[in-house]
């Protein structure tokens, strides 16, 4: 035991605000005027087919919030390719503030895990008017809802009361009240690829579970798979990651400047367009390497690829995209692999001159060098993030694994995933569609081996749009985590003693952050006994927090020191109710 801190709890006495009664007079003529106005009437509701609905984060203005303005934008932008009526609204909810400025909301909101105190109001309030509007009188308009922050909390709170039929799509962005089961442990499932959540969009977060406030379980309700879908900025400190650092407040307030937005209105609009049967028109920018077996037997073949390539070619630039092109030959053979033309420099003009340069010559045995083809393709380029990336390739051969360089298939399809991925689409004769159908398979991609279908696949490959990559793999973070060892309450006052593998501890009491120590032991004196109070605390290290430790002492308890443990039920009759995890930041700020 290092010692102990003391920490006296004083409460503010409230202020009288006195109310004239000749402007309540007047303000009840006013009402009692304009209710007798003759002409005076009720608009009629319009339905239209579609609606679009945001909730804007805290104390953003309604009509005017920069993130409401922006998702409407990238939606909008979409909606005028098709024919559709459709309105966007800004939900009517009260987005309280909170801040530095406004501590005692923020407070309230991180101690009352969102659902209490001025905050919690304002999520009810918000939550019940997008429940009224999308289960409301225009039982034949369908909904989009969207809710940044303070907003997603409306939105996710509300799932499981909106009406299935109604609802196209719900995106969340900076939920903090995210729930990802698979970001649970020390070496959680995501950060090994597996058991992604089917609405987990854009959380690259391995170690994503909960939010800064707790979660909503279930995420998706089941009457909603596949209309819910969630995207978390790296290292959002509200969504993602249990990091402090000053880079988690700016990625929650980056989903703008980082095109999240954009990225989930692809997937929205693509929802949209199924459900109307529209047509979608709209695909993101795409990143299409073409690489070319250039071998002798390939003579026959050349020239009618060479056409579609062209076509690949001129729709993907002319679409906003890039494209590069390569050619690779044997393992045996002394050619090594040629860059025609990357990214920055393949205008459609040299793509076609180095096109027409490629001739088919040389060769050896049977199989061809495409997985170290393929891979230094990869690493050659500079990926876009955000596009949809095309790896397409023309061959007429096996492959060998493993290749020149040593190179084995687990590396092409381990690099291909890293960058996004890049998806395989392979052209080949029948006789080896079966040997590439596993490369395509591991890359999301396809296999071609009907030459009469290379015009489909250059339709396929320009309708696909990618969101950003589900989740990336990373190095998990060692957590601090305290336990409380002992507890004891006298008449208006508790000691807490605990065990903290952090170097430090934040306090709170009920709705307040008290302070910080690095002690092992507080004392919180003062304490209004005629009501319940509890106790948080919070390990933290320079940039990390861990779980919080929150215990509930019931009003007019008395009781000695005795034994208290995490997810334990305390000493009853010394008033210590319970012990819970929680999880809350570490600071009052957003």
């Amino acid at each position: 035991m290092r010692g102990k801190i003391h920490i006296q709890n004083r409460g503010g006495q409230k202020q009288k605000i006195k109310i004239r009664y000749v402007m309540v007079a007047v303000v009840a003529l006013m009402i009692t005027w304009v209710a007798v106005m003759p002409h005076a009437q009720t608009r009629a509701e319009t339905c239209p087919s579609l609606r679009v609905v945001f909730a804007r984060g805290s104390g953003g203005e309604r009509w005017t919030d920069q993130n409401y303005l922006a998702f409407k934008e990238a939606i909008e932008n979409k909606l005028r390719t098709v024919e559709l009526d459709y309105e966007f609204i800004d939900l009517d909810y009260p987005a309280v503030g909170i801040g530095i400025d406004k501590l005692d909301v923020t407070a309230g909101a991180i101690f009352g895990s969102g659902e209490a105190y001025e905050f919690g109001a304002s999520v009810d309030t918000g939550t019940q008017n997008l429940t009224n509007l999308v289960n409301g009188s225009c039982p034949g308009t369908k909904y989009v809802v969207g809710g940044y922050s303070q907003g997603a909390m409306v939105v996710s709170k509300s799932l499981k009361s909106l009406n299935a039929d109604n609802l196209i799509y719900a995106a969340t962005f900076g939920d903090p009240k995210i729930y990802l089961p698979e970001g649970e442990g020390v070496f959680p499932a995501a950060c090994r690829g597996e058991n992604l959540s089917d609405y987990r969009a854009y959380v690259p977060d391995c170690q994503a579970y909960k939010g800064m406030l707790g979660a909503y379980i279930p995420y998706e309700p089941t009457s909603l798979a596949g209309k819910v879908g969630t995207w978390c900025n790296n290292k959002d400190i509200f969504c993602s990651s249990k990091h402090l650092h000053l880079g988690g407040m700016a990625d929650h307030t980056s989903y703008i400047k980082d095109n999240l937005y954009e990225d989930a209105s692809r997937v929205i609009f693509d929802k949209i367009c199924g459900t109307f049967g529209l047509e979608n028109r709209v695909s993101s920018p795409h990143d299409t390497a073409i690489l070319i077996d250039s071998t002798g037997s390939m003579m026959g073949m050349l020239g009618e690829y060479k056409a579609e390539a062209l076509r690949l070619a001129t729709e993907t630039l002319e679409s906003g995209g890039r494209v590069a092109l390569f050619d690779y030959r044997d393992l045996d053979d002394p050619y090594d692999l040629v860059q025609h033309c990357g990214f920055e420099d393949c205008t459609l003009e040299v793509f076609e001159e180095e096109l027409g340069s490629i001739r088919a010559d040389g060769g050896g045995d049977d199989p061809e060098s495409l997985l170290s083809a393929s891979f230094h393709t990869m690493e050659a380029l500079n990926w876009k993030q955000g596009s949809t990336k095309s790896l397409v390739i023309l061959t007429d051969a096996n492959f060998l694994s493993p290749d020149r360089d040593g190179m084995t298939f687990d590396e092409v399809v381990a690099l291909s995933k890293r960058i996004d991925p890049v998806n395989f689409y392979i052209i080949t004769t029948a006789e080896y569609g079966v040997d590439y159908a596993e490369l395509a398979e591991a890359t999301d991609g396809k296999v071609v081996t009907d030459f009469d279908e290379l015009s489909l696949l250059t339709d396929y490959i320009m309708e696909r749009y990618d969101s950003l990559p589900r989740v990336e793999e990373g190095a998990t973070v060692e957590l601090p985590v305290l336990e409380i060892v002992e507890t004891a309450q006298a008449v208006s006052e508790v000691k807490v003693k605990f065990a903290n593998t952090g170097s430090k501890a934040i306090v709170m009491l009920n709705d307040r952050v008290l302070g910080v120590t690095d002690e092992t032991e507080v004392t919180i004196t003062g304490l209004d006994m005629s009501k319940d109070n509890v106790v948080g605390l919070v390990p933290i290290n320079d940039e990390v927090r861990g779980e919080t430790v929150m215990v509930k002492i019931a009003a007019n308890g008395y009781g000695q020191m005795g034994g208290g443990s995490v997810n334990s039920v305390g000493n009853n009759e010394a008033g210590l109710i319970e012990s819970r995890n929680l999880k809350v930041p570490a600071t009052g700020r957003r």
